[in-house]
């Protein structure tokens, strides 16, 4: 293996998608900040970036196909993590079982187990030589998949568990999957979906809350709008109040201040991004994004392997899923299920897990004329 002279390491780093990701993760401090100024998550997710950024260097300067190739020890530390939450190791939190606490550190292992599940997948298909996807390949595939979303479903938490989906449409779709499957798939889903919310409602598997968070989108008149359909109701509300350039500090009508707003540090902090920066604010955050997710793409445009490509390509893809789904959910078209807005929301767990995706990335460009 080639080592890269130092020099070079630095005068190839990626500064600007460092730049923007700290810029996005420091924009969010400020508005877990507005969100809750009286309480210490703001300080907290401080500690978390300087946490991360020492992350982001080790990974970035690491090899990348080093950390491929160890995808299988991750993989399996990871599922020991999930399982560790089933046991009374794990903390519950607004009714979901789904941190361990050690040593202190409360943490949530399914954002680390995201990781490992995205090596290994890379690792897997990334051995393919070329042609399309046979069953076999897609059938060992959606067995590495099933392992932590399996447990994590038993957490249960299904809104973490739906942003590996996207992951696993990435690793499909780039590896060639047949047009066949495609279609069977979304016949699969269309069929499968209804089915199975009709089921789980008659079962009790889909809790009363969760069935009213859905009817909250489909027809918002019919839900309690001091019940099920609270926070969709004042997230609308909150993203409404910031009009064109948002309320200017008045913390006196602050939806989040006032306590109106549930969880606007983590799962509605758009929508306070909204509230307090107004309609130019929110359209800067997303150009943020999508700059950064450009810079992210060309990452996987000039790797030098396949594995490296679908690592980055099953990144974007979980952050665009991400960033669309919390968008969604704050401005009320799609209903809450609690997924954090990357390296806005408050979290330990998630910010370093995208950190640590990010620095991938610039390993991966660091190494691009490496054979």
């Amino acid at each position: 293996m080639v080592a890269i002279p130092e020099k070079r390491d630095l005068r190839d780093f990626d500064w600007l998608t460092a730049v923007l990701a700290l810029a996005i993760a420091s924009f969010g401090v400020w508005q877990i900040h507005n969100a809750m100024p009286s309480e210490g998550y703001w300080t907290k997710q401080i500690y978390g970036i300087g946490i991360a950024l020492v992350a982001f260097v080790v990974v970035s300067f690491t090899d990348y196909r080093r950390l491929i190739d160890s995808a299988p020890i991750f993989y399996v530390i990871g599922l020991i993590l999930l399982l560790l939450v089933l046991t009374p190791l794990g903390v519950q939190v607004n009714g979901q079982k789904a941190w361990l606490r050690i040593f202190g550190l409360q943490f949530q292992p399914s954002e680390i187990a995201k990781i490992s599940t995205v090596l290994m997948l890379a690792k897997y298909f990334g051995a393919k030589k070329g042609g399309t996807l046979t069953f076999r390949e897609m059938a060992v595939g959606g067995a590495i998949f099933a392992g932590p979303v399996a447990l994590i479903m038993l957490e249960p938490d299904a809104g973490q568990a739906i942003t590996y989906l996207p992951i696993l449409g990435a690793m499909f779709f780039l590896s060639g999957i047949k047009m066949r499957y495609v279609v069977l798939s979304v016949v699969a889903v269309a069929i499968f979906v209804p089915a199975a919310y009709i089921t789980g409602v008659k079962t009790g598997f889909i809790k009363r809350y969760q069935q009213e968070r859905i009817n909250a989108i489909i027809d918002p008149d019919s839900v309690d709008p001091r019940g099920y359909g609270y926070h969709t109701i004042q997230s609308t509300i909150t993203v409404g109040k910031g009009g064109l350039s948002g309320i200017k500090g008045d913390t006196e009508t602050s939806q989040s201040v006032l306590k109106f707003l549930p969880e606007p540090q983590t799962d509605f902090i758009f929508a306070v991004t909204a509230e307090n920066t107004g309609f130019i604010g929110c359209v800067s955050l997303l150009l943020a994004y999508a700059l950064l997710l450009s810079r992210l793409i060309a990452g996987a445009r000039e790797a030098s392997d396949r594995a490296g490509m679908l690592v980055i390509m099953s990144i974007v893809c979980g952050m665009v899923f991400q960033i669309c789904m919390n968008v969604g959910m704050a401005l009320g078209v799609l209903p809450v299920i609690g997924v954090p807005l990357p390296l806005m929301s408050a979290g330990l767990s998630a910010l370093l897990s995208t950190f640590v995706a990010i620095g991938f990335v610039v390993s991966v460009k660091l190494r691009r004329f490496v054979n």
